[in-house]
This record gives C-alpha cells, structure tokens and sequence, in this order.
C-alpha cells in the first residue's frame, strides 16, 4: 500500500498523469518535450542503487517462498501484439495504465473511463488466451498460456 501511494504520489509531482505532457513526450519528430526524461533519469538513479544492493541480492521475497519469474523466452505474436496494442494506445491518448490509476483521484470521467476500459479490456484478453472467447484475427494463433 506504501508503495503504491509513494508510486502514485510521484506520478502526480512529477506531472506524468497530464496525457498532453505524455503525448509531447512521445512527439519526437514534432515538439518534443523532454521533461519527462529527466523524471524517468531521476527514478533510475534513485531505484539503481537500490536494486543493485538491496534487491538483487536477496535470495527469497518477502512475502513468498520463491521468486516466481517468467520461464518464456519466446517473442511470439501474443507478445507482439499486445505491445502494439499498448504503444498505439498510449500514442493516442498519453494515457499509460500506472498514471491512469494514479489519476482517478483527481475524480474525472475520462480517467475513470479508460480505467474502466482497461480493466475489461485485460480481463477480455484473459479469457481469449484461455481459449473462451473466439479468434477475433484470421492467422492469428493463440499462445497457451499457464496459470
């Protein structure tokens, strides 16, 4: 709970809940606004340190018996797809999933409604890669995913 008002709270302070100050970041080839890039050098510089000493060495979670990690290695097109997805979302409307949380306790509709959208969207995506919803793409082929 800490962790997520201290990552919310410096989504807000640092302005990377503003979709337009996002989209100006993403303009590279119009007018860029690198400000952002220094909140994101800033939170590496801070979170390296960290990582590197206290994190990295640690040889079980603290509230896990094991470190439960990733076993596929494969770029595959479930992967790809979904990361297109996510950068032509966030291309079109400078709205990422963490500073979208982080913004609906400013209490606007639009937030809430890509909050909204996002979660049906994740729980849709959930159940066609189980297998419960038809294939939407022709060529398309599903990835067995485990639980």
């Amino acid at each position: 709970m800490v962790s997520g008002l201290l990552f919310g709270a410096g989504m807000i302070i640092s302005n990377m809940t503003d979709p337009q100050l996002v989209l100006a970041f993403l303009d590279i080839g119009g007018h860029w606004d690198p400000s952002l890039a220094f909140v994101m050098a800033g939170a590496l510089l801070v979170y390296a340190p960290v990582y590197h000493f206290i994190i990295k060495p640690k040889q079980k979670p603290l509230a896990a018996q094991q470190f439960s990690l990733p076993t596929s290695t494969k770029v595959d097109s479930t992967l790809l797809s979904g990361a297109a997805i996510f950068g032509v979302g966030w291309g079109l409307v400078g709205i990422c999933p963490g500073p979208a949380i982080a913004s609906l306790g400013g209490g606007t509709n639009i937030m809430l409604g890509f909050v909204l959208s996002m979660l049906v969207g994740m729980i849709a995506a959930g159940q066609y890669l189980n297998g419960r919803l038809p294939l939407p793409f022709v060529g398309y082929r599903r990835s067995a995913v485990k639980s």
